[in-house]
Parts: C-alpha cells; structure tokens; sequence
C-alpha cells in the first residue's frame, strides 16, 4: 500500500510539474521537489559560507561594483519575470558578495544567492564582462537546474527512495543525493546533462545582460578571455560538465541577435 501511494505521489508531481518551462528558453521541465525547501537549503548554506572564518568577504569599491550590477541584473529579471507571467514561480532573496579567493568563479545557489570570487575579476575586467557571469550564474539558478538535477537523481534512485526522500523535507537528504556517486554510464549523462544546463545558462545570461543594459556582444569577448585561460590540454567535450571554448563561443554568437531585442542602453 505505502509503495503503491508514493507511486501516486510521484505521478501526481509528474503532471503538476509537466507543463513547467524555463523561461526564455521555454524549456520543459520535470521538478520533484519544492522551490522552498531547495532555496532554504541555499540560504542556509550561503549563511554558513559568508560566516565561516576562511571566507573573507570584501567590502571596497570592486565589492560595491558586484552589488550594483547585481542590483541592475536582478531588477530587470525580476520585471522579466511579473511582465510574463512568472513571478509566482519564484520567491528570490536576492544577495551579492564578492570573496577574497584566487579561484578563478562565480556561482549564484537557488533563491538568488550570489559569491563572485576575485580571481575572476582580472579576467571580466569591466562591467560588461562582470555583467556576462553574473548573468550566466544568475541564469542557472532562474532555470532551476539545481532542483532539475536533484529530480533527475531522485528518479535514478527507483520510486520508493524516491518518494521517501521528496516527502521527508530533509535538507540532509537532498545534499546526500547531490553528492552520490554514479556508474560510468550515469555520469556521462550527468555529464551531458550539465552541457546542456550550460548552454541554457550562456542564453538566459546574455538575455539578462542585455535587459539589464549590457550589450551581450561583450559576452563573446569574455568568453574568448575565459578561453585563453586553458593550457591547451583541455579533455574531450563528451567527458567534459561544459560545453567546449569552440563551441560555447558559436553558440553565444547565434544567441545574441535574440538577446539584442532586450537590449536598451
């Protein structure tokens, strides 16, 4: 009986969730687990992060930089996304800090929570290029692909796991799902998977920049400099969670006609 139930309850999130789109994109989505639970886990990861001793969180002018182009970023998605029909499907507490790191990345966690590290900011060089990551990070979290990914494992998971792991609303159990491992054959669909969010990603982020009054065209300069970064040792795209230089560089080119129609300096 209690298989056959949460055999129900999955169909039942199957049909709510099947008409979900991504918006832009229009994407189809299926999404076994709420936007809250995945957002107040972000939070609190965020939370710890900011707070931990060896993160340094910088406050100058290239911090105050971070804030502002995420303040132009956010608003014109948020508008994006009331003036389309969007705006129940997103509750986003928006927040930007830029950490002292080497590391060369920048990420946004769901619900809107963004950490630009300064090792990126020599390579973004000016607003454009900051406004080109931002909006790239920003553009994973606006399609839920984190919440894509952890349905994904619920489903390679059987049913009955499944289902015990959406009902019980345990933080925990989403992270312990995100960090087990799979079989070869498992990981290279994660792995195309992942391509696919990035090229997704690439799109929604030029889009964002240019309804945020940045010319997406700055975005194939960044990504040109990103490229140079590579020692030319690079494995192949088929192994690879992103899309390869050659290739994100085409895509981006095709994409920024469609981009230019937000776009309003």
């Amino acid at each position: 009986m209690k298989k056959l139930q949460g055999i129900i309850i999955l169909a039942t999130v199957i049909v709510l969730n099947a008409c979900s789109s991504v918006p832009i994109t229009g994407r189809k989505q299926f999404i076994a687990v709420s936007d809250a639970e995945v957002n107040q886990s972000a939070a609190q990861s965020y939370s710890q992060l900011l707070s931990d001793p060896k993160t340094k969180v910088i406050n100058n002018a290239d911090a105050q930089r971070v804030k502002r182009i995420g303040g132009r970023l956010s608003a014109a998605i948020e508008r994006y996304l009331k003036d389309n029909g969007y705006a129940n499907q997103y509750d986003f507490k928006w927040e930007f800090n830029l950490i002292d790191s080497k590391e060369v990345n920048a990420w946004c966690m769901p619900g809107g929570k963004v950490a630009v590290y300064s090792g990126i900011l020599p390579i973004t060089k000016d607003d454009a290029g900051l406004a080109t990551v931002m909006g790239h990070e920003i553009g994973h979290a606006i399609a839920k692909h984190s919440a894509e990914r952890i349905s994904q494992q619920y489903v390679a998971q059987g049913l009955g796991s499944a289902i015990g792991v959406a009902a019980s609303g345990s933080s925990s159990a989403l992270v312990n799902i995100i960090n087990q491992s799979y079989g070869t054959v498992g990981q290279l669909a994660m792995l195309k998977y992942s391509r696919t969010q990035e090229t997704e990603a690439d799109r929604l982020g030029l889009t964002f920049m240019a309804m945020a009054g940045y010319d997406p065209h700055n975005a194939l300069t960044f990504w040109k400099r990103m490229a140079a970064q590579g020692n030319g040792q690079q494995q192949p795209e088929f192994l690879s969670t992103h899309p390869a230089d050659a290739t994100r560089i085409v895509n981006i080119q095709n994409r920024i006609p469609e981009a230019m129609k937000y776009y309003k300096p």
